[in-house]
C-alpha cells in the first residue's frame, strides 16, 4: 500500500477502534464482536510495523482501555494494568518465542506457564492486614475506578484471606511439591505482608447467563449479547445490590505483591494457598510444542466449561525472565494471548457477483481481501439476496465485518461505514442472467432474484451438484469437478444420464485411467437402489428439503402415490404449506420431469421405502431443531436417534418447537429459541433425554 492510502487507513482505524473501544470498555456496550475488534488492531499493527514513523503516542496499539466513568472514584494502579498482544496461529506464537529469545542469552532454556484465558472483565484486589479493601477496574491502565462494594458481593472473591498451607497441601499434591520447592514462599506467605494485591477475571457462567435472560425476556426488556457484557456491566453498576443480583463469579490469574514467588506456576500456588480460585486448565509447559498440545486440548474443552474462553495465555514461566523482557506500547514481551481461531473479521469488499443456483435463484456474492476466519482463508461470502444488501447498506470498496461458524458459509454482517473508501460503488443486480443471458425476474411477495430460463445451463448444472452431494445420491467419487467434466464432454445431460454412463464413455476424460473409470462405473450402480426419501430430496424440487422430503415418504411410502396426489392432500401434511406444496405439485405434473422419471426407470433405478426403526414412543409429538456442532456424534445420527424414539426434526425455529440442541458454535437459530423462550438443551442434556 502506498505511503499516502496508508496515513489515510491507520487515520480511519485508529478512529473506528476507539469508538468501539469506548463502547466497549466505558460504556459496557458493543457493537461489533471482539473478534472483529481484534481484526481491525491486527490491520493497524501491521501497517504501523511498515511505516513506524506514522505510530503515535495516542495510537491504539500503544495504550490500554478507555477513559472511566467520573460516577466512581478514581483508584491509581502501583503497578500499570497492562493488556496482551495476541497470536491467532501456530506461526504467530513461534514468532513470539523468536523474539523474545533475541533478547535473552542463547544458552538460557525459556519454559512456559499457560492457562484459559477466560472472557470476562479484568479486575484488581487489594487486601490490607488480610481484609479486601480495595477492588478496582482496569480503566486506562494506569487509573481505573473503585467498585469495591460491588465485587464484595460476588462469592468467589475472599473477604479475608489467609494462608491454609495445610489444607491445600493436602489436597493438591502439585500445589505442595512447588510450596515444599521454595522455602521463602511458606515463610513470606505464613507472615503475611500488610499489602497483598491480586489480580483477575470477573466472569458470568453460562447458566447464569441464560438465567438473566429468561428474567429479561419476562419482563420484556432487550437480551443480553454476552456473558462478558453482562459482568462489565454488572461490575459498574451504582447499586451494589444489581451486581449481587447478577450472580457473577471470579478468577484469579496474577499476584502482584512480592511473596518470594519467582515463577508464574508459583503464583498459582500461593494464590490458592490464599483461597483465591485460580484459572482452571493450566499448565507448566517445557516448550513452545507442549503449548501448542495444551492450546489443541483446551480447544477440545472448551465447550464444557462452565464460562466462556476465547483462548489460552502463555507466558514465560520464570518471573525474572518475565522482568528482564519488559513491555513494549501496551504489552509486556513475556507474555501473549493464544486466541481460538476468530469466527469474525474485518475485510474489504473487491467486488460483488452473483451465481446461479439449482432453482433459478441469482445469489449475490462478495469477493472479499483473503482473511483467516475459523482457521481457514476466506475469500467469498454470501449476501443472501438484494434485501440483505440493503439492510446491511454494503458497498464494493467497504471494510466488512464477516461472520463464519463451523463449516458454515461466511456471510456478512455488518459494515464500517466511517471506512468507506471515496470510491466505494453500489451493486445492482443484472437485468440479464450472467450464464445464459435470459432477463432476470423478481416474483411478487418474494425477495428472490431468478433467471427465467427453466434450461439454463447454470441451475442444470447446480441440479446436478446436488443430485450427487451427500444426503442426496451419495456417490463416491463423483463430485462437482467430475460433474463438470461429464457436461462438457456431453456426457451427461440430465441426472438420469449418470445411470447410463459406461466406463468407455469416461475412460477417455482428462485424470481418467481404465482404473478410475472402471471405480466409478461401480459406484454409480451401487447407487442404483435408493431410499425414498433421499431420492425425493434428491430430485431438487424447489423448496423441498431433507425434512419434508422425510416427511412425504413417511406419509405416503411410494413416489407414485406423492405424483397422483391432490394439491389439497399435500396442503394438509403437517409443516407443508400451500408454497411447498404447490411446488411438489407442480413438478411431478412437469412433463420434462415426467420424463425424467421415466428415465430413472428405465435405466434400472429402485427406489425403496424403509419404515422408521421407531425403538421407543418417549418422543413422540416433540419437534426438535438441532444447531451447532456435537461431539459425540454427528448431527445426521443425532436426528437419527431423534426419529428412532418417535421424535420428528425441523429445520427452523418456531413456536411449535419443543427443543433447540445447541452444540458448539451454534447459529442464528440459538438467537431466535432465545427470543422465543424456548427450551434449549446441550448435547449432554440430549444424551440423558434420549
Amino acid at each position: 500500500m502506498h505511503r499516502n492510502k496508508a496515513e489515510e487507513r491507520i487515520r480511519k482505524l485508529r478512529e473506528e477502534i476507539n469508538y468501539h473501544r469506548y463502547l466497549y470498555h466505558v460504556l459496557d456496550r458493543q457493537e461489533i464482536s471482539d473478534a472483529a475488534s481484534d481484526s481491525l488492531k491486527n490491520e493497524l499493527q501491521k501497517l504501523e510495523e511498515t511505516y513506524p514513523d506514522l505510530i503515535t503516542p495516542d495510537s491504539p496499539t500503544q495504550r490500554v482501555g478507555g477513559k472511566p466513568l467520573k460516577q466512581f472514584k478514581k483508584v491509581r494502579h502501583a503497578v500499570r494494568m497492562i493488556s496482551l498482544n495476541d497470536a491467532f496461529s501456530e506461526s504467530d506464537l513461534y514468532d513470539w518465542e523468536a523474539r523474545i529469545q533475541k533478547l535473552l542469552p542463547p544458552s538460557l532454556k525459556v519454559d512456559y506457564f499457560a492457562e484459559a484465558k477466560g472472557d470476562g472483565f479484568a479486575v484488581s484486589l487489594i487486601y490490607e492486614n488480610g481484609y479486601f479493601k480495595i477492588g478496582s477496574t482496569r480503566g486506562d491502565g494506569a487509573v481505573g475506578e473503585n467498585v469495591t462494594e460491588n465485587l464484595k458481593t460476588i462469592d468467589a472473591i475472599p473477604l479475608k484471606i489467609s494462608a491454609d498451607l495445610k489444607n491445600i497441601a493436602a489436597q493438591n499434591k502439585e500445589i505442595k511439591k512447588i510450596i515444599d520447592g521454595n522455602p521463602r514462599i511458606k515463610k513470606t506467605v505464613l507472615s503475611m505482608p500488610k499489602v497483598i494485591e491480586v489480580r483477575g477475571e470477573v466472569y458470568m457462567a453460562k447458566k447464569a447467563f441464560e438465567a438473566v435472560n429468561r428474567e429479561q425476556k419476562k419482563k420484556n426488556l432487550p437480551l443480553f449479547a454476552n456473558p462478558r457484557n453482562i459482568a462489565a456491566g454488572s461490575v459498574r453498576q451504582l447499586d451494589p445490590k444489581i451486581t449481587a443480583s447478577r450472580n457473577l463469579s471470579f478468577f484469579a490469574w496474577d499476584l502482584i505483591t512480592d511473596l518470594g514467588q519467582e515463577t508464574h506456576a508459583e503464583e498459582h500456588a500461593i494464590m490458592k494457598v490464599l483461597g483465591f480460585p485460580t484459572v482452571p486448565l493450566a499448565k507448566h509447559c517445557r516448550d513452545i510444542k507442549e503449548v501448542i498440545s495444551f492450546w489443541e486440548e483446551v480447544g477440545k474443552a472448551r465447550e464444557r466449561l462452565p464460562f466462556l474462553i476465547d483462548g489460552i495465555v502463555v507466558q514465560t514461566n520464570n518471573g525474572g525472565v518475565f522482568e528482564r523482557l519488559g513491555v513494549v506500547g501496551k504489552a509486556p514481551r513475556g507474555a501473549v494471548a493464544f486466541k481460538f481461531p476468530a469466527e469474525a473479521a474485518t475485510t474489504a469488499v473487491l467486488n460483488i457477483t452473483v451465481q446461479v443456483g439449482r432453482t433459478g435463484v441469482l445469489t449475490p456474492v462478495a469477493t472479499l481481501k483473503p482473511v483467516r476466519i475459523g482457521g481457514v482463508t476466506v475469500t467469498h461470502a454470501t449476501l443472501h439476496n438484494m434485501d440483505e444488501i440493503k439492510r446491511l447498506g454494503v458497498m464494493i470498496g467497504d471494510t466488512v465485518i464477516v461472520e463464519r461458524a463451523g463449516d458454515v458459509i461466511p456471510a456478512i454482517t455488518g459494515v464500517l461505514k466511517r471506512l468507506r473508501p471515496k470510491n466505494a460503488r453500489e451493486f445492482h443486480m443484472p437485468r440479464n442472467c450472467p450464464i445464459c443471458g435470459f432477463s432476470v425476474i423478481r416474483e411478487d411477495g418474494e425477495v428472490a432474484y431468478y433467471c427465467s430460463n427453466k434450461n439454463c445451463s447454470a441451475i442444470q448444472r447446480e441440479k446436478l451438484y446436488h443430485f450427487v452431494s451427500k444426503k442426496a445420491f451419495d456417490i463416491d467419487g463423483l463430485g462437482p469437478k467430475i460433474i463438470d467434466a461429464l457436461i462438457d464432454n456431453g456426457l451427461v445431460k440430465d441426472s438420469a444420464d449418470i445411470f447410463s454412463l459406461k466406463k468407455e464413455d469416461i475412460e477417455p476424460l482428462e485424470r481418467f485411467a481404465e482404473k478410475s473409470a472402471s471405480n466409478l462405473t461401480e459406484a454409480i450402480n451401487k447407487k442404483k437402489k435408493i431410499e425414498l426419501e433421499r431420492f425425493i430430496f434428491a430430485l431438487g424440487i424447489h423448496h423441498v428439503g431433507e425434512e419434508t422430503a422425510l416427511d412425504l415418504a413417511k406419509k405416503f411410502g411410494s413416489l407414485e402415490k406423492i405424483a397422483e396426489e391432490p394439491l389439497e392432500n399435500l396442503q394438509k401434511i403437517r409443516d407443508i404449506g400451500g408454497v411447498v406444496s404447490e411446488s411438489i405439485y407442480n413438478w411431478f405434473r412437469d412433463k420434462k420431469n415426467q420424463e425424467l422419471l421415466t428415465k430413472f426407470k428405465k435405466a434400472g433405478l429402485k427406489i425403496i421405502y424403509r419404515k422408521p426403526d421407531v425403538k421407543s414412543q418417549k418422543l413422540t409429538g416433540k419437534t426438535f431443531v438441532l444447531t451447532g456442532t456435537l461431539e459425540s456424534m454427528t448431527r445426521d445420527e443425532a436426528k437419527e436417534k431423534i426419529r428412532q424414539l418417535g421424535g420428528d426434526i425441523s429445520e427452523s425455529v418456531s413456536a411449535k418447537t419443543d427443543y433447540v440442541i445447541a452444540g458448539s458454535e451454534p447459529g442464528s437459530k440459538l438467537k431466535k429459541a432465545q427470543e422465543l423462550g424456548l427450551k434449549i438443551i446441550t448435547e449432554k442434556e440430549f444424551l440423558r433425554l434420549i
